[in-house]
């Protein structure tokens, strides 16, 4: 912002109020919001907020910046409001897409019996996580599809890391 915008800013700001009409020059409406996306850009928003009043204020008075000020809160709010919904609703979405997961493993007919064994934690099996009290996060990480249990050496390993447990983990592989 250079120097003259600041001291128009300071000198608006102690100007008292005009008369509606009088002052509506299209031009010193359009440079106050230029003014206002400069300081916007700059990183202040609250400058901004007042040179877009006072603009508000010189084409319609104190019951325009009023109207346009609770027309903002409400658009704010509903805003909020709407992305509150989408997160629940993303939420929800979550929620079938594991439930429906769920279900398909068991159905993988392709593998041994063995194979079944070993992919499902055994409830007798004494993890670290079960000899520290902590075997039902190793059953939700599991159950919620994102780990999977290692068929050569039975560790529980989250799916983002597969690749590294293979290569650098598992004393088996």
């Amino acid at each position: 912002m250079s120097g003259g915008d600041a001291d128009m800013m300071e000198a608006e700001a102690e100007a008292p109020p005009r008369e509606v009409g009088l002052a509506s020059d299209p031009n010193r409406i359009r440079n106050l919001l230029v003014m206002a996306r400069k300081l916007i850009n700059q990183g202040k928003p609250s400058q901004a907020l007042e040179a877009v009043i006072m603009a508000m204020k010189i084409q319609g008075g104190d019951i325009a910046v009023s109207q346009g000020l609770s027309r903002a809160q409400e658009l704010y709010m509903n805003k909020i409001q709407a992305t509150s919904a989408a997160d629940e609703l993303a939420s929800l979405f979550a929620e079938c897409a594991i439930a429906e997961a769920i279900p398909l493993q068991p159905e993988l007919s392709h593998q041994t019996k063995s194979e079944e064994e070993a992919i499902e934690p055994d409830p007798q099996e004494r993890s670290i996580l079960a000899e520290t009290g902590r075997r039902q996060v190793m059953l939700d990480a599991f159950s919620d599809g994102s780990s999977f249990v290692c068929l050569q050496c039975g560790g529980l390993v989250s799916n983002q890391r597969k690749e590294e447990h293979y290569a650098f983990w598992c004393y088996k592989a």
